[in-house]
Order: structure tokens, then sequence, then C-alpha cells
């Protein structure tokens, strides 16, 4: 996934294989995916569905609101071509699948990925992480005189959060391939 927007759209086809869906639901449920930091206005939801419909990956339809209220709501539903998409990207794996922008949405949608696949961004994100990890070792111990106390903790912070990721890791590729 080149941008934020391909990483939409792989969660928007994730969400919409399992469930048609109206616009306040899919940006609650994209808010569980992507975290409670990293907010998404329907400014820019509405606009990445718009796309997606005239790309045909997904439909709209109007549908009663129920109760007494006489107003419809737009459900969002996937296509076949938007199934053929989703399936795609889930067997997609390059360097971008296991950054930092994109890796938590594929791991939201591991579950109907390959295991071979998983695998790979598993092992994408570990050895990211490790270069991550040497760069920040390195640059500790050399760099740790003259800078100012905070940002050097600061890189100590990040490289523990490092190696606890990397653990991690290391235990989900172990247990992927036991399965």
């Amino acid at each position: 996934m080149r941008s934020r927007a391909d990483s939409l759209e792989f969660a928007l086809l994730g969400l919409l294989a399992k469930d048609s869906l109206h616009g306040y639901e899919l940006r609650k449920r994209l808010t569980t995916i992507l975290g409670p930091f990293r907010a998404l206005s329907f400014s820019v939801l509405y606009p990445q569905l718009r796309r997606m419909m005239l790309s045909g990956l997904i439909i709209q339809n109007e549908v009663p609101k129920g109760g007494k209220s006489k107003r419809t709501r737009i459900v969002y539903s996937i296509t076949e071509r938007g199934l053929a998409k989703f399936d795609e990207l889930t067997e997609r794996a390059t360097p971008n699948s296991w950054e930092d922008e994109n890796f938590e949405v594929h791991v939201a949608f591991f579950s109907p990925t390959s295991k071979r696949n998983r695998i790979r961004i598993l092992e994408g994100r570990l050895n990211r992480l490790q270069e991550r990890a040497d760069i920040l070792r390195a640059d500790l111990e050399r760099s740790a005189v003259g800078l100012d106390k905070y940002l050097v903790e600061w890189r100590r912070h990040s490289l523990e959060t490092a190696e606890r990721e990397i653990a991690w890791l290391e235990e989900m590729i172990k247990s992927e391939r036991k399965s």
C-alpha cells in the first residue's frame, strides 16, 4: 500500500467483506482498527467511499432507518469486484505492509490472509524493527554525550518499545509456523 488512502481502502473492503454497513458504523469500526489516536473524519471517509463506488468495488443502497423516522440510511456493500480486490490485497506483501502506517491494518485482517503471507508480513515487520533497534542502540552508544537528557531518554524508550514488539513478533512467527 502506497498511501493512507490505500490502507483505508483495504480496511474498508475488509469490513464490508464481513457485512454491509452505513457510514457512521464504518467510521466507528475503522477507529477500532486504526486506534484512537488516528482520527478519521467523515471528510476523509466519504470521498474514499465515493472513489471506491466509482471503481466498482462497493455499492450503496438506501434502507429505511427504522422506528418512527421516515428517513433512509445509506448502507455500503462490497461487490464481487471488491471481494476480488480484497482477496488480492490480503495476499500482497510489500515493504509497505510492515511499515507503521499499514501494519496494523494488515493484522486486523490476518484471518482471511494465508498463513504464508501472514508469516511474510510478520517477518518483514520483524526485520524492519530489528533495523530500527540497531540504529537506536548505535545512536545511544555514540551520541549520548552532548544531547539533552530528555532526548536520550526518549531514544531509550523507543528502543525498549521496539524490543518489546520484536519479542512479540518472534512469538507470533513461532506460533504461525507451528500451526
